[in-house]
């Protein structure tokens, strides 16, 4: 991840992308490979925030949409993008 240098920090030659620590139980770690092995799983950073000159990550893990609920969400969006354009064809 890459983590900009505070400008006023005093050591200035550190590197903005090294690797970094995942600061987890050796068992989470292990749960968390093991869930993003099977198939759907991804994990994702959900937030970045900085405590106690730390930065942590809250991450996340989620499943992937099936091809049914793809093609569901991608109408409704349609239907939505049509009704507005009614919309603002009746207000001219």
């Amino acid at each position: 991840m890459h983590i900009s240098p505070y400008p006023f920090a005093h050591n200035l030659n550190l590197d903005p992308k090294r690797t970094r620590k995942l600061l987890l139980n050796r068992q989470e770690i292990r749960r968390l490979i093991g869930k993003t092995k099977e198939k759907g799983y991804t994990l994702i950073p959900l937030k970045v925030y900085f405590s106690n000159s730390r930065a942590k990550v809250e991450l996340g893990l989620a499943k992937g949409k099936k091809k049914v609920d793809k093609r569901h969400a991608l109408r409704e969006k349609e239907q939505k993008r049509e009704i507005e354009q009614a919309r603002k064809r009746r207000n001219y």
